[in-house]
């Protein structure tokens, strides 16, 4: 039996309401839990590389305990290093008056996840929506001779922050931030097509943090990374979620890349996330070949 067969078996495609034209579903009729069957887990990842992002409403009935337990079910967490220490699983974002600055796309460092789990605590009635695009469908809407370029073209990224760290407006958080991470500047250079390893989709990984391509001056880098970027943004390629509290969103951060639609209007919102095993993306020439990484000073800081 196939597992499309299992999976119809297990959640019925009337339970699967398309988003988009090219990514996102939410799932009805399912409490998330880490007591759902492996075979409803198995439905939910075969779903996910199936829609990339998939949606759950009124799931007001986990707590922070409970949905890293349901995480669990759906890999290793990654347990995220503040200051040389250890911590939970547990990436609390708040937000006052300012765009979330949330990095999820896996597009710097080595560790970031593979899947992220996202649920919403407290949410004000006039923000919180969220864009995901589908680097599948953007690298698919190339050009020829652009697709080529992309397949051997490399980004120099730049990133004074852990990936999985949220950085919001709260004075206290803001100064906690800066102690600990603004020290270092980290550059990687990562290819910019990246093949999943899961779905052998070819995928056009950008992130927020290039720099500049290598062998390509700034100027240059900056036009290119535009163009490139028009087909991740462009409508067809993207889904757009209005959240509310108790909603749930797992997205696959191989396959996606996500952004804040708005500003929130200066009311708290709190939510929660967890990171799922690391992000195993390869480039189109086989695995990652010893991306460079380096470590240096910030030296605006003391400017």
């Amino acid at each position: 039996m196939s597992n499309m067969t299992t999976m119809d078996n297990v959640i019925p495609r009337s339970d699967i309401v398309k988003s988009a034209a090219r990514l996102g579903a939410e799932i009805k009729n399912i409490g998330l839990s880490d007591e759902l069957s492996d075979d409803v887990i198995c439905a939910i990842s075969q779903l996910l590389l199936e829609h990339k992002v998939i949606f759950f409403r009124d799931q007001g009935h986990l707590d922070d305990a409970e949905q890293q337990r349901f995480a669990g079910r759906l890999g290793s967490l990654i347990p995220r290093t503040i200051g040389g220490a250890s911590t939970p699983n547990m990436a609390q974002s708040r937000g006052s008056g300012r765009a979330e600055q949330l990095r999820m796309d896996g597009s710097v460092d080595d560790d970031c996840p593979k899947i992220s789990v996202l649920r919403g605590v407290v949410i004000p009635p006039d923000g919180g929506d969220i864009i995901w695009s589908s680097t599948a469908a953007a690298y698919r809407d190339l050009p020829e001779p652009l697709r080529m370029l992309a397949d051997n073209l490399w980004a120099v990224h730049c990133s004074a922050y852990d990936c999985a760290v949220t950085r919001y407006a709260i004075e206290a958080d803001t100064k906690q931030f800066d102690d600990v991470f603004t020290g270092t500047i980290c550059e990687t250079v990562r290819p910019v097509v990246r093949v999943h390893p899961e779905t052998g989709e070819r995928l056009l990984v950008l992130g927020h943090s290039v720099q500049n391509f290598v062998g390509l001056e700034k100027y240059a880098s900056q036009k290119l990374f535009d163009r490139l970027r028009s087909y991740l943004t462009a409508r067809e390629n993207t889904v757009c979620w209005s959240w509310k509290s108790g909603d749930v969103v797992i997205w696959d951060n191989r396959a996606t890349e996500r952004y804040t639609v708005k500003e929130s209007s200066g009311q708290h919102r709190v939510k929660r996330r967890i990171a799922i095993d690391e992000d195993m993306s390869i480039s189109v020439d086989g695995p990652r070949r010893g991306a460079g990484t380096k470590s240096k000073q910030q030296a605006a800081k003391a400017a």
